[in-house]
Order: structure tokens, then sequence, then C-alpha cells
């Protein structure tokens, strides 16, 4: 958010080794992953770390400071207060459009551009009628300042700030360079976390719709606390280990919530393709929900359209004193960290 491009389709190779790490804030867990830049270009992941996020996150970002050996790290920012906007402004250069940013913003965001941050990036510069398409980030500065004393006050530096969707876009497409490339056709991107999804739309992998959808992990707990009279502590140990006796019900609630997450995911694509883009022909699937029973299958279905799960360490080295058993078993949900990380 301090005039930095977000996107970074090619992450530059160091001439000499240094190290970057990627520091995702979530609702329920905290994850930090360390990405090592050698001399030959490779990226190696050389630490990672997940922590339960509470009220207070001093404590957690602390240890995560300690185990990795962090000072400075990358984050980003999602929810409420942050906003993306694909918006065609008439066609200029990087430093005109820093100028009419703000009065050209203030028509598409439903904040004040006095209570924002705001950054762009041209996506396409070629639009008919002397038009480019803009990629808009805004986020509330009480929510940035609020962040940045969170991480200061566990002895850290935030060396840039990004959004979540981004930071995911960007991890995407360095591991699956080629994935949704094709000229007719684009891929999506669903990030499915404790309290929203991260729904991106690639067209020759370049983002194109970018949205968070409020119905995520949480709203399966919910979903089992009612059905089966349970505390949320213990709905999410059953989500966590579904039983077999219980097995026909557990799918039927979750069923119905991820009925309501198609619905708002059609109504993207919908959107989308409403605009004269090409059709969305393929889901790539993270994050710490994701793997929910059934919940692939249940998407693939609904939506008619082929569901698969991406792996954001797949491209990246793994250091020999990294436990890589652990680090898969929780990889789904590290993509973001991973995507703040090369940046």
């Amino acid at each position: 958010m301090k005039g930095r491009s977000h996107i970074n389709m090619k992450p530059l190779f160091h001439q000499k080794e240094k190290s970057a790490i990627g520091l995702d804030i979530g609702t329920q867990a905290i994850k930090a992953v360390k990405l090592k830049f050698l001399k030959d270009g490779a990226i190696d992941c050389c630490g990672f770390e997940v922590e339960p996020a509470q009220l207070d996150l001093e404590p957690a970002l602390k240890k995560i400071s300690q185990e990795i050996g962090a000072a400075e790290v990358n984050i980003s920012l999602s929810g409420p207060a942050v906003v993306l906007r694909y918006i065609n402004f008439p066609r200029m250069q990087q430093d005109e459009l820093k100028q009419a940013l703000r009065f050209e913003a203030q028509k598409h965001i439903p904040f004040s551009v006095n209570e924002v941050n705001l950054d762009a990036h041209i996506i396409k510069d070629d639009l008919p009628d002397n038009k480019m398409l803009v990629l808009v980030a805004a986020a509330k500065k009480d929510f940035i300042e609020e962040r940045l004393k969170a991480v200061k006050s566990a002895g850290l530096k935030a060396g840039l700030i990004d959004v979540d969707s981004l930071a995911l876009v960007n991890a995407f497409n360095f591991n699956y360079p080629g994935a949704g490339n094709t000229e007719q056709k684009a891929a999506a991107l669903l990030n499915i976390g404790a309290q929203e999804a991260n729904l991106n739309i690639l067209d020759k992998a370049v983002p194109r719709l970018s949205r968070d959808i409020r119905i995520a992990g949480n709203d399966f707990t919910r979903k089992l606390m009612e059905v089966f009279n349970l505390d949320f502590k213990a709905a999410e140990e059953l989500k966590a280990r579904p039983d077999a006796e219980r097995a026909e019900k557990i799918g039927q609630a979750l069923g119905a919530v991820v009925s309501s997450l198609a619905a708002e995911i059609r109504v993207s694509f919908d959107y989308y393709e409403s605009q004269g883009a090409s059709s969305v022909n393929k889901i790539f699937l993270c994050g710490g929900s994701s793997f929910l029973p059934g919940i692939k299958e249940m998407l693939t279905n609904m939506l008619d359209i082929a569901v698969e799960y991406w792996d954001p360490f797949i491209k990246l080295g793994i250091s020999a004193d990294v436990d890589e058993v652990k680090l898969k078993a929780l990889s789904a949900q590290m993509a973001v960290a991973v995507g703040l990380a090369l940046r």
C-alpha cells in the first residue's frame, strides 16, 4: 500500500542469497513461510510456522518470530476494510495514474478516499476507446495501523503490505505458470479460510476479478452446531474428524453451506462472463477449510466445472532441516504466506 505494485508475475531472482518471510495473519491461525533465494535462481522453503490466532496477536507473533528467525516480514490484508476494483481508466502513463487515482477511485470504492490508503496497477493498457484496465486496491487506514501495531509489538517490521487475494495470485502463477493460460478459457482460484473465501478469476494468468465471499469454514461449523446441538469447539472437532455413524447428516449439513458458497461463486462467474470475457473452465482450490469431506466433489457437481487442489510448494525446494511431511500436511493453508514471501 505504499506505492508498490501488488502484482509480481515474475518474481525476481537475486544475485546473492537472500531470504524473505511471508506472514499471513488469519482469523483462526497465523501462518509464516520463510523462503531463501539462492544464487542459481532456485528458491527454497527454509522455515515455516503455524500458530493459533488469538484476540491478542502479540504472543503468537513473538513465538513465530523466535522460531523462524524473523525480523522483517511481508504481510497482507483482507476482509470488509479492504476492497479491490478493476476499473477502466482513460489511457495514461503510470505517473499520471498516480495523480488521477484519488479522483477516479472515489467513484468506485465504498469509503472516502481520505479514510484509505490507495494503490493501483495497470492490468491492460490497450482497451478500445483509448481506455486501460486498472486494478485499484484500497484499505482503511485504521485497519492498516492496527495490523502494523500488532506486528511492531512483536518486534517485527513490515517490509510491505499486500492483499490476500493478490498474494494468492503470486503464489499460484509462480507454481503453475501455464495453468488456465488458454486463449478461450479462464481459471479461478478459491481459497476457503475460516471467515471468508477469496475468489480470483485469472485470464492468461492475469487477475480480472477478485472478491471476498463471507461464506467459509466457520459457517460449516455453525451448521454442525445447529444440526447436532453442539458447542463451537465440539462442532470444530466433528468437522475435523467426522465419524462414520453421523456421516450422512454431516454431509447434508455441509452440503447446505457448500450450496450457498457455490451460488455466490456462480454469481461472480456470470458477472465476469457478462462483460464479454472468456468462460471459467477450472477452479483451483486451497485454504484451511478446503479439505472438508466432499467439498471438492460438491463444488464440481453444483457448478459443473472441474475442481482440483493446488500445492503452493510444488515449484519450491525444501531445505533439509524442514519437516517436509508436516509442511505438506499444512500446505493448503500456506498459499497466502508463500505468495507474500515471493514478493
